[in-house]
């Protein structure tokens, strides 16, 4: 079998494969949801496989994404996965919104851990950029989110995707931030 590449994610050290596997259709999206004995052992051929990062969402099912991958990270598979999760997208009134205020970005955190039955996500970032919410204060959250979330290490990396110019530029301008790109 061939070995999947490993590389750097960003400049902070995060070492992740080099194909991830995005699983967002396993139980959301793309038709019905996949029979969760299947996809578990999709997720641990993966991970045996050497393809180690893992990206879901809190949206994706919604919560239900979250919870199949903690079922699959049981017995020693989450200490050999790099595991991406997303939140930035709720559902309110029936209605999907963006939302990237402080007790948002706590809140969604702190369930993200809870649904994953994990200590650690290895990197939390912001689906969708909420406008009402100034993009600093999202990512100040973000950062702060170790010393508010009660556990023993919560999050490694964090990020934001979608920005444009203006909000890049804010970033740069006012806070410590490092971009990757693939």
């Amino acid at each position: 079998m061939a070995t999947v590449r490993r590389m750097k994610l960003g400049s902070q050290g995060l070492e992740v494969s080099a194909q991830g596997l995005g699983c967002m259709g396993m139980s959301a999206l793309y038709g019905p949801p996949k029979p969760e004995p299947d996809m578990i052992a999709l997720i641990r051929h993966a991970i045996n496989s050497g393809i180690t990062f893992l990206d879901t969402s809190d949206i994706y099912g919604p919560h239900t994404n979250e919870i199949l991958l903690g079922k699959a990270f049981k017995g020693g598979f989450r200490e050999r996965a790099e595991l991406a999760t997303k939140f930035g997208i709720g559902i309110v009134d029936g209605k999907y919104g963006y939302h990237g205020d402080p007790a948002y970005v706590r809140a969604a955190c702190e369930a993200s851990l809870k649904r994953l039955d994990v200590d650690c996500i290895d990197l939390y970032y912001q689906h969708r950029i909420d406008t009402q919410t100034p993009i600093e204060v999202t990512v100040i959250s973000l950062s702060l989110l170790p010393s508010f979330v009660k556990l023993k290490c919560s999050i490694l990396y964090c990020g934001v995707v979608a920005l444009v110019a203006k909000q890049m530029l804010l970033l740069f301008t006012n806070i410590d931030f490092f971009i990757y790109q693939l």
